[in-house]
């Protein structure tokens, strides 16, 4: 099954932007440059654990989590071979620990290019006055509505930090800033219309392997899914998010929600 955020080494960059599969190959990796948060401010992220957490994943309603389709690739629809922590600032405890009961892949993923990096997972039922606290849902953007260039927008998980002195223990985020869709195709020509790309031209903070499916947010809107990128924060290759603005109608088909 496709596991964590892909990751390009840095040694291959010149080939893999110029084959336009750039896809974060297991580097080291957690949210580098960030901080701890509680899950209370973030009350939507999930972690996808097998043996321990390897993806993350936002909470769209009750029963539904979004996250990427590299993290659930291979995975038996009805069967998968995983569970999803909700309602914990920790990865290996607490909240509730909850079974997968189907998997809904985005049929246009597309591995090669990590395009519609996609999946919704139905969870079993649980109750929500089990957990310590009340668990707001991720809200989705309206169609086609996209962040302006330059606006800091929010990533969470518990990937790498590229840091020995910093736990992927606890949940942590941290802020960057969207990038222009033009100025990031000039830099990875596949990027495609189910594509945005976020972070600081100077490097240094960035989501990372262990982050992939988790959220990109403002104001607790959903607007990307953690995908892609080379390597981890390094300067002038910001990472690339799936849009979920872009897949609005096919949330809606799979969950019942109403979209705008």
């Amino acid at each position: 099954m496709g596991h964590q955020k892909l990751w390009i080494n840095s040694l291959a960059i010149g080939l893999l932007v110029t084959l336009a599969s750039a896809a974060h190959l297991p580097l080291d990796g957690r949210i580098v440059g960030g901080y701890e948060v509680d899950i209370r401010d973030v009350p939507f992220q999930v972690s996808l654990q097998s043996y321990n957490h390897f993806c993350g994943g936002s909470l769209i309603a009750k029963r539904f989590v979004l996250t990427a389709a590299h993290c659930t690739d291979g995975n038996s629809p009805t069967a998968p071979l995983f569970s999803v922590r909700i309602g914990s600032t920790y990865s290996e405890k607490g909240g509730l620990l909850l079974r997968v009961l189907r998997i809904h892949q985005h049929e246009k993923y597309n591995f090669s290019f990590i395009d519609y990096d996609f999946s919704i997972l139905e969870l079993e039922d649980y109750d929500e006055n089990a957990l310590p606290f009340k668990i707001t849902y991720a809200k989705l953007p309206r169609a086609n509505e996209d962040l302006p260039d330059g606006t800091l927008a929010t990533i969470s998980g518990w990937g790498g930090t590229k840091n020995p002195l910093e736990s992927n223990a606890v949940l942590r985020a941290v802020e960057v800033p969207t990038v222009n869709r033009n100025a990031c195709a000039q830099i990875f020509p596949s990027l495609s219309e189910q594509m945005m790309c976020a972070g600081f031209t100077e490097g240094g903070k960035d989501s990372c392997q262990g982050d992939s499916g988790g959220p990109l947010f403002r104001d607790n809107t959903l607007y990307g899914v953690v995908s892609w990128g080379v390597g981890c924060a390094l300067p002038d290759y910001p990472g690339v998010y799936a849009r979920v603005s872009s897949v609005l109608p096919w949330i809606a088909e799979k969950t019942g929600l109403e979209v705008n």
